[in-house]
């Protein structure tokens, strides 16, 4: 039997509490049509209906947005946890893209929980997991961490994942042009076009799989009252979407096989709240340009921050909007 998504919740599985997490701890497999309603859930969810996922792409026939698996890496835990249980915060997602998956194409999933630590008063989980092709190629890899079985209202806005070391400048030059594509010698700090996004809650449903049965605090008011919040939370993964869809047209076909994503959540996103994707060129090495990437919301405010980088193709083609 083909199995859409991870198993729905139901009897035999854990609670998602941080003490039950076992490492190691498989997960999967689990199987992902990439079908017809799966490719139109993601475009309606994220307003992206670029015109290579129902057309032809640089790669032949249609193919899947690039983070069309992005719960079903990031949930891949469900397939042993009752995800109706789930109380967390995600704080640090990277993501690696190897090859496109085809629209129609079945792919499966695997990952495991591979560390678990405290900090703060806090028990943070790591999840590795990766998406691979009818023929085995492999898709997309990602390591999420995660803040796991806390009342959301006590922790979020609290600088918990602040991140460590190397830090974001968040600042472009005003003084230099737009860099509206990846090429060879842009100038350190050139601004990417922003990109901004309101996410309406019927959205918001869609992408946290309320129409599979899960109710948590980006699908459901009560749960988010429940938890200290007066409005539901956009997703990180959300977010992480919008980012990617800025990647896409910054770099064209070569971010569906050489894109890195490497982002920390910094502080809430609510619905009804306006995010604008911004972004500045950094370096040039060997044939990739690395860029910082920060997302910033009206009112003031950032909300996730990092960095992105992808190899320099030279091809001027893009996905356009068909919708």
């Amino acid at each position: 039997m083909t199995i859409t998504s991870p198993a729905l919740p139901g009897a035999g599985k854990k609670e998602a509490r941080y003490e039950l997490v076992e490492i190691p701890e498989p997960l999967g497999p689990v199987r992902v049509v990439l079908d017809e309603a799966k490719i139109r859930s993601y475009a309606f969810s994220q307003d992206d209906y670029g015109s290579w996922y129902f057309g032809p792409s640089p790669f032949g026939g249609p193919v899947a947005h690039p983070l069309a698996l992005a719960n079903d890496l990031l949930f891949l835990f469900y397939d042993k946890y009752d995800g109706n249980t789930a109380q967390g915060l995600h704080t640090h997602e990277r993501l690696d893209f190897h090859n496109p998956a085809f629209a129609g194409e079945q792919v499966t999933v695997t990952g495991a929980y591979v560390e678990k630590y405290e900090r703060r008063g806090n028990g943070y989980v790591v999840l590795e997991a990766e998406a691979r092709g009818e023929d085995g190629r492999l898709l997309v890899s990602h390591r999420g961490v995660e803040i796991m079985r806390v009342v959301a209202g006590n922790v979020v806005g609290r600088g918990s994942a602040t991140p460590g070391g190397r830090r974001v400048g968040g600042q472009a030059r005003a003084d230099l042009p737009v860099a509206a594509r990846a090429a060879h010698g842009l100038e350190r700090l050139a601004p990417l076009p922003p990109l901004a996004k309101r996410f309406t809650q019927d959205q918001m449903n869609v992408f946290s799989w309320a129409g599979q049965h899960y109710s948590n605090v980006h699908t459901s008011i009560r749960r988010a009252a429940d938890s200290g919040l007066d409005r539901t939370i956009i997703q990180a993964q959300q977010q992480t979407g919008l980012i990617t869809r800025a990647m896409t047209e910054f770099f064209g076909a070569s971010w569906f096989t050489t894109g890195r994503l490497d982002l920390r959540f910094v502080a809430p996103a609510y619905c009804g709240d306006t995010l604008t994707v911004r972004g500045a060129v950094l370096e040039e090495s060997d044939g990739r340009l690395e860029l910082e990437v920060w997302v910033d919301k009206d009112g003031g405010g950032r909300t996730a921050l990092g960095w992105a980088s992808a190899a320099i193709d030279g091809g001027a083609e893009r996905p356009e909007q068909v919708l």
